[in-house]
């Protein structure tokens, strides 16, 4: 079986100690049947149990391989190994998908709270408008009633300066 230490994989110290967690869980995992026997046939299937002994002895020198820094280059192993990260990453991928939907609906939410706001906001300010339109409207009268006030002012002025006259 052909090795090589995965520090020679071209990864950074922070990449090789998570492709080692990663190669430790991948290894340890029970092998899953849809995975090891994917496209086999019911004859190499039988073989394969016949050698599940010596497969169990490999998955434990992978395993304490994979604590020491090396990755194993057999077809086994590799296929275990990218079978977990196939995983993971559908793992990830569903993740984000989740993630990316709770977004969505709370942007729509903000979205909806927001257009609210301003049809409540236009609202208010069309009943200000009109409220001013009638302020408007009450000082013209005002101004109307005040000239009338004057005038009847003037009148009771005049006519009180008249019964004076007349009195005297």
């Amino acid at each position: 079986m052909t090795s090589i230490p995965d520090t020679q994989l071209g990864l950074s110290p922070s990449e090789i100690h998570l492709f080692r967690q990663h190669q430790a869980i991948a290894l340890a995992a029970p092998p899953s049947l849809t995975s090891s026997t994917r496209g086999r046939s019911s004859s190499s299937r039988a073989s394969s149990s016949r050698n599940s002994s010596s497969r169990a002895h490999g998955s434990t020198s992978r395993h304490a391989a994979a604590g020491n820094g090396i990755l194993h280059l057999d077809t086994s192993s590799l296929s275990v190994l990218a079978s977990h990260f196939d995983h993971l990453m559908s793992s990830i991928g569903s993740r984000i998908d989740y993630l990316s939907q709770l977004t969505e609906e709370s942007t729509q939410r903000q979205a909806a709270g927001v257009a609210r706001t301003i049809r409540e906001a236009d609202r208010e300010i069309d009943r200000m408008r009109e409220l001013l339109g009638q302020i408007d409207e009450l000082e013209v009268e005002f101004d109307k009633v005040r000239r009338i006030r004057d005038i009847v002012k003037g009148f009771r002025g005049r006519v009180e300066g008249l019964e004076r006259r007349i009195r005297r």
